[in-house]
This record gives C-alpha cells, structure tokens and sequence, in this order.
C-alpha cells in the first residue's frame, strides 16, 4: 500500500510520455519518392524566384512572419540575406527547401512554380551547410559520403580536399575510418563544418544553402572554413544568411530584411553609400568595433 503513490506517480508520467509520442506518430508525412530521389534532373540551372510571398507558421497564424517578399536568383548567383534576429532569413531558406508552403504567393524554380518538381527531386538539388552541424556517429567516410551515397573512395577524398578537410583526417590514425561520436562530439568546430562542406562538395548541388556557417568558429577556423565555402560556391546558386558582414562582401546581391519585409537590395558598395540604411548601419558597428 505505501508503494502505491510511486505506482501511480510513474503511471502518470507514462501517459504523458504516451501522449507527446502519440502526436508525433500521428504527424503527416511528406510526399516523398524514393525512386525519384536517385534521379538527376537534367537541364536544372538553379534559379530561384519568390513572388509575393507572404508566410505565418501553422502554430501562430496570428503573427506574419514574411511580408510580400519578391526574390530573383539568377543561376550562379551568391545572394546574401542580412537582418536582425527574427528578421525572416531562415524562414526563407526553410521556403526555399520546402520543408513550409507560402501562405500566399508564389515560389519558383527555374521558371517553374514549385508544385511542378516533386520534393525529393528538388532537394536532390540542393545542399545546405547549417550553423549548428549534424553529424551521425558514424565514422568521418559514412558523414561526407551521406551526401551520395554510393560515391567511391577517391569521389570522398577528393571532397575532402576541396573541403580543406583532408589534412586533418590523415592526422588520425584510423583516417575516414575515424569514428566522430554522437553529434560528432569527437571533433571540433571546425572540423565538423569542413565535414559537412566535404558531404555538400560530394553531393554536387546546384543550389547551395548556407546558415552563418562560420559564426561559431576561431579566426584560423573560420579562414580555412571560408576558403573551402568560397571554393563550394565558385559556380553555384548560393543563399547565405550572413551576420559578420565581413563574409559576403563579394556577394553578387545582399539583401536586407526588416520585420519579413525586404528593405534594401544590392551590392557591399552600393548599400554602403546609402546615407542612414540598415545595411550602413550594421557595417558601420561591425567594422568599427
């Protein structure tokens, strides 16, 4: 009898445990193709175009949180999105990847509205290089090849080389065969970006998808990271969502958010001349500081 508060304590977690894993088993899934995933989409050149587009989360649909964005990524075009926390930047890239479908207006691939590919067939295209990394405990070789993988030997070393990644991986005993532990604990920081600049390397995108990639990383870290970036983009259609203004200088387009709306387009130089913008503003903190 004097167990039976214990009994009934645990049976109520259980519940509550069963409920929250009820709602995730419940949760629709995407319409995804496995078969279409292999296919290579021939003649795919990468431009992106948002015409528009307004968007609120399923959860808050009382708070907006892009505003009429209209959007033009020409194919090998770098285009930088600068803006404070909360501005849009990454709802936009999680647009952009189709994991969200705008509340209103329209989202468009090389010209075509985005219903029009199949969701495995446009992320096939695409590649993105988080802030926060994940790494699966496997060994370094099973992390670059999970961008393709059926790639060879010489298709992972070769990514790792162009990933400034090489040179570290032959410092460990054991090679690609090094195992990085859980979230790739086993690493550093730097080290887990060049592992997963390798992975997009290997997967050949046509469109790149970068989320401050070297924020978190020491100054010797973030040269070689940005080195093998720049070496990633040369060719690319790239979205980088950028907070040190000091990474995007020689970007084709930077584009300022302000509360989901956009408020200043162009170049490093042009949005430097702008008496008083948004962009002349955070440059002038930045550069100063």
């Amino acid at each position: 009898i004097g167990g039976f508060a214990n009994v009934y304590a645990n049976i109520q977690k259980a519940v509550g445990a069963t409920e929250e894993l009820m709602e995730i088993l419940d949760e629709s899934t995407e319409p995804l193709d496995e078969q279409e995933s292999q296919q290579e989409r021939p003649g795919f050149k990468g431009a992106i175009a948002m015409e528009k587009v307004h968007f609120h989360y399923p959860s808050r649909p009382d708070v907006p949180v892009l505003k009429g964005i209209d959007l033009q990524v020409e194919p090998g075009q770098q285009v930088a999105l600068v803006g404070a926390s909360g501005a849009g930047k990454s709802t936009l890239v999680s647009l952009i990847l189709q994991f969200y479908q705008p509340t209103q207006g329209q989202l468009y691939f090389d010209g075509q509205p985005a219903a029009a590919y199949g969701l495995s067939e446009l992320r096939n295209q695409m590649a993105v290089v988080p802030q926060d990394v994940f790494l699966f405990g496997g060994s370094i070789r099973e992390n670059i090849a999970y961008g393709k993988p059926h790639a060879t030997e010489e298709e992972v070393i070769s990514a790792a080389r162009q990933a400034n990644a090489w040179s570290f991986i032959q410092a460990f005993p054991d090679g690609l065969d090094t195992i990085v532990g859980e979230r790739g604990v086993q690493l550093s920081g730097g080290q887990r970006q060049r592992v997963a600049i390798a992975r997009a390397v290997l997967k050949n995108p046509r469109i790149l998808l970068l989320d401050e990639a070297t924020s978190a990383l020491d100054s010797e870290s973030e040269q070689l990271v940005q080195e093998a970036l720049d070496t990633l983009m040369a060719g690319r259609t790239s979205v980088v969502i950028a907070h040190r203004l000091s990474t995007i200088r020689s970007a084709h387009k930077i584009i300022v958010l302000e509360q989901g709306q956009v408020q200043e387009t162009g170049t490093h130089q042009e949005l430097l001349q702008k008496p008083d913008g948004l962009y002349q503003n955070l440059a002038s903190i930045q550069f100063e500081s």
